[in-house]
């Protein structure tokens, strides 16, 4: 086959340490586990953004999130010290999506699970993807994990049926009803792990049991933090889990991992392993800090929704076998606005000469070398979290991660390779490496045009009082 089948699986809210492959004791993922050893592991992966509607638009356009206009998970809004900034409540129709460019270059494409990209003609059809299945306007399943789902885009199955199983069966099928004449696409996107935290009770009791063995609270301890700065939750602290021990959510996982173990034996059976490139990774980093804080993304500091490291550096593989060698690794930062050129350079179809592109193709890493042309990463959440942090923005580049706070301009400099956790602050050492930095994030904000919020003039500070609530709820 002249072009490579290209099968790319993202999973919602996964941490960067939530993989037996990438430090996790407690969780079990033998099935991704073996995906690594057979591929290219990258340890220094991250999300376009610390929440999921903006790296996927990055995703599918190969922007910055700024750049496309859709920077907050779509349907969030929170003010505080600071207003909110506008932005598009859809992958704008006039991006040429991945998906686009590929059936135009040859391929079906197939998109299956959670969109969260806009409905209507911003919907997965409208995008370029031949077959749509359960891609909505939805961020998570509104019903549950559990049939009957009420999905617009997805029959109900047996009451009882659990989602990420069902699917994988989408996904299974059209890899057996393929036209086995063209190369596929298939845009593999699981609603898990994202909330609510359900999980087949048999998995959950064996957790329920491995903590107990372990001396681990399945439900906790949690930490309890600051309060939150958006005007919504002020009333609610920041809940921090420091240990994995979550029986539902470790359940979600090694579910999540059967069943994607289940797709490699699909791909196996059917004769299309050694001729298709798989991607796997997540939106954004583990929920660590509100909504039950179901994991730990230490030694990265915080989680979903933060600019540390927790919040945006994920787990990512690659396996091509015949191209990648087994069992590699590299420490190279990637992005995944990324993954659009790698996916183009891999199909032998050119960057899309009348749509800039901003990611840097990972196909040098893929053969082996050890380098790409980019000189830093760039961040840009303009908004107050649901999980604790507040507007901000940061850039990477080397060793070295810039934040700016958007409240106050405060700056703070870290160095990655001695300091992964982010404790150890270091602008004041090194004010020169502060300015340069800063100076390249204002410009690089000036060139994708993005939004910057401004003061609110209703804020009023947070005064605990009666209305406080110590826990999430």
């Amino acid at each position: 086959m002249s072009q490579p089948n290209l099968l790319m699986i993202l999973i919602d809210d996964l941490g960067w340490a939530d993989l037996g492959c990438f430090g996790s004791s407690f969780y079990e993922t033998p099935n991704l586990d073996r995906l690594a050893a057979k591929g290219l592991r990258f340890t220094d992966a991250y999300a376009s953004a610390p929440v999921c509607s903006p790296t996927r638009a990055a995703l599918l356009s190969g922007k910055h999130p700024a750049r496309v206009g859709v920077t907050q998970w779509i349907g969030g809004h929170s003010v505080g010290q600071l207003q909110d900034v506008p932005y598009f409540y859809q992958l704008p129709a006039s991006e040429k999506c991945l998906a686009t460019a590929l059936r135009d270059g040859g391929y079906q494409t197939w998109h299956v699970g959670k969109w969260h990209l806009g409905e209507g003609q911003c919907s997965p059809e409208s995008h370029g993807f031949d077959v749509n299945v359960a891609g909505c306007g939805w961020g998570a399943p509104r019903h549950g994990y559990f049939s009957p789902y009420q999905c617009p885009t997805l029959s109900d199955g047996p009451e009882g049926e659990y989602l990420t199983d069902r699917i994988t069966d989408e996904a299974i099928k059209l890899l057996e009803n393929r036209d086995q004449d063209q190369p596929f696409f298939l845009n593999l996107w699981h609603y898990a792990v994202h909330t609510p935290i359900q999980a087949p009770a048999e998995l959950i009791e064996k957790y329920r049991a491995k903590a107990e063995r372990l001396g681990l609270d399945p439900e906790g301890p949690l930490e309890q933090g600051d309060h939150f700065a958006c005007d919504h939750k002020k009333h609610l602290r920041i809940q921090r889990r420091h240990v994995q021990s979550h029986a539902a959510y470790a359940a979600m996982i090694e579910n999540l991992d059967t069943n994607l173990g289940r797709v490699f034996d699909a791909l196996d059976a059917l004769g299309l392993t050694d001729d298709t490139l798989i991607v796997f990774s997540s939106d954004n980093g583990g929920l660590s800090t509100a909504e039950g804080s179901p994991t730990c993304n230490a030694p990265m500091a915080e989680g979903k929704g933060w600019m540390r490291e927790g919040g945006n550096r994920v787990s990512q593989i690659a396996s091509w076998p015949g191209t990648i060698a087994p069992g590699s690794e590299t420490a190279v930062p990637v992005v995944t606005t990324d993954l659009y050129p790698t996916f183009l350079e891999a199909a032998g179809l050119p960057a899309e000469p009348l749509q800039h592109v901003d990611g840097v193709s990972l196909l040098p890493l893929l053969h082996g070398e050890n380098a790409i042309d980019r000189d830093a990463i760039y961040w840009h959440y303009p908004h107050y979290s649901n999980q604790g942090d507040t507007p901000s923005g940061a850039v990477r580049a080397g060793r070295y991660k810039l934040i700016e706070h958007f409240e106050d301009g405060k700056l703070e400099l870290f160095d990655l390779e001695a300091d992964v956790s982010e404790t150890n602050d270091i602008s004041t050492e090194q004010p020169d490496r502060v300015a340069s930095m800063h100076a390249q994030l204002v410009a690089w904000r000036k060139e994708v045009a993005a939004l910057i919020p401004e003061p609110n003039p209703n804020w009023v500070p947070h005064v605990p009082g009666a209305d406080e609530d110590p826990a999430e709820v």
